[in-house]
């Protein structure tokens, strides 16, 4: 890997979390009005072209690509965080982090025929929190390839998934896949040695 080091308690391949209560949060995503969809997906700052169609409603964000330490709610955190939270800890339950942080949270729904294209996740900020997956909806034919594998990963099973590799996801049924994605790290854990100078030479800039 060129560039900055990932965290080494980072998965390189797929780590398997276990099953979560999605059954608040999943009723209420599947009665998502379409026009607040489009609106969210309008906004969201995540407008990378490897995303294809793929659409999103962001409920938290990192404040740059450099440094994953900073990050914000969006307008969509407050009347989801009851919904999201549970799942959230659910989800990171076995980490065993005493003030873990989540610096991006969102949902992504892929239509049919949807693709997301092979890609790393390149920005230094993606390169030390967990990068975690929790299916919302899905069907047979939704295959994504993590781990140097194509894999299907099920309704309400929590994984965390190797970012830094090249991964794509396509979408070959006929229903949406939806998915609660999102990252999370340990404060207490001593940032790496390179995040230092890559925020002083960005400064210098």
């Amino acid at each position: 890997m060129s560039g900055p080091s990932a965290n080494p308690r980072k998965t390189e391949t797929v780590r398997d979390l276990g099953a979560v209560d999605i059954g608040a949060l999943r009723a209420n995503v599947m009665a998502i009005p379409e026009a607040v969809w489009v609106a969210e997906n309008a906004s969201k700052p995540n407008k990378f072209e490897v995303l294809d169609g793929t659409r999103h409603i962001v409920f938290r964000f990192v404040d740059g690509p450099l440094d994953w330490r900073g990050s914000h709610d969006r307008p969509a955190w407050a009347p989801w965080r009851n919904l999201l939270e549970p799942v959230l800890a659910d989800a990171v339950r076995d980490y065993g982090y005493a003030r873990g942080v989540f610096p991006r949270v969102m949902l992504a729904r892929m239509a049919p025929g949807g693709f997301i294209h092979p890609h790393i996740d390149a920005n230094p900020a993606a390169k030390w929190p967990h990068k975690i997956h929790v299916p919302i909806t899905t069907n047979p034919g939704v295959v994504s390839f993590f781990g140097g594998a194509e894999r299907h990963l099920p309704v309400g099973q929590a994984v965390e998934v190797n970012n830094l590799a090249p991964h794509w996801v396509r979408n070959d049924g006929d229903s949406d896949r939806i998915h609660l994605i999102f990252e999370y790290y340990d404060p207490d854990q001593p940032a790496p040695a390179w995040l230092a100078p890559l925020l002083q030479a960005s400064v210098a800039r």
